[in-house]
């Protein structure tokens, strides 16, 4: 089931964020993962604070355990985000006016329910009623799992970035909806 939260629901966002923050350091160790996950907690607590904030949550297990999120908002016109690129994007890439690209902040399916379509349903239920032209993500490059399932998606890599001040390269992919 997927379950679009409103802003008044935004701490239960929370709640999943940092169990899922929190299962994933277990799964990694080291002290950059464990610097990744903490910084991942720290923006979401300022992303949430926006008034286009949307977040998709899927809850499966009988007792309502969360087993994916995602997350995201239209980027601004002064976003950043482009300015990160290694080499630059194309102006009619990069123009923004608030409404033209949705920035898919995080998303994450917990390992048990990888591979059945959950991050599908979750990603769909996400951009469901947005008005965006694009989606736009960054991805690890070793993550070959979730870049497989973005690139089917329609997902394509326009360059890469070190998203925020001490990140590892990323790919920057974007999907294009409309």
């Amino acid at each position: 089931m997927a379950l679009l939260l409103p802003p008044g629901r935004r701490g239960v966002v929370g709640w999943v964020v940092e169990s899922l923050c929190e299962e994933a350091a277990h799964d990694r160790a080291g002290d950059d993962h464990q610097k990744s996950v903490a910084a991942t907690f720290h923006r979401f607590r300022s992303q949430v604070r926006k008034s286009t904030f949307r977040a998709a949550l899927l809850a499966r297990t009988a007792g309502g355990e969360p087993v994916g999120i995602a997350y995201g908002y239209p980027l601004s016109p002064a976003t950043g985000w482009w300015d990160r690129l290694i080499t630059p994007a194309p102006a009619d890439l990069r123009r923004e006016d608030g409404q033209r690209i949705f920035g898919l902040m995080e998303f994450a399916v917990r390992a048990p329910w990888r591979r059945l379509g959950v991050g599908r349903r979750l990603h769909e239920a996400l951009l469901v009623g947005g008005n965006e032209e694009r989606v736009i993500l960054n991805a690890l490059p070793d993550a070959r799992a979730a870049l497989t399932a973005y690139r089917s998606w329609g997902y394509r890599k326009v360059g890469e970035a070190h998203p925020w001040e001490g990140a590892a390269l990323h790919d920057v992919m974007v999907l294009q909806l409309r």
